[in-house]
């Protein structure tokens, strides 16, 4: 079972590493635009940006404060199972 888990995480690094390798690729400092053609250099443009780039940012927080409670839920369980826990079953619906 280890086994699958840690293959699994290996493949998702891989997966992340691949688009990462390809953004780095594709990325030209001069052409960060947000529609073909489009400088930055308004005030409104920047700011679309920046709030974009914000919204991703809360994003990424958001996903990574779920994995770490999660995460935190599964070693509780697990301590718990380890320690003999309390063995009577949920009363079933």
């Amino acid at each position: 079972m280890k086994l699958i888990t840690h293959l699994s995480w290996l493949l998702r690094a891989l997966l992340f590493l691949a688009v990462f390798a390809f953004c780095a690729h594709e990325y030209r400092p001069g052409d960060a635009a947000l529609l073909p053609r489009a400088d930055l250099g308004d005030p409104d443009d920047r700011g679309l940006a920046a709030l974009f780039r914000l919204r991703r940012g809360i994003g990424v927080l958001a996903c990574l404060s779920r994995l770490l409670g999660q995460r935190r839920e599964i070693q509780k369980l697990e301590r718990e199972l380890r320690s003999g826990g309390d063995r009577t079953l949920p009363p079933q619906a």
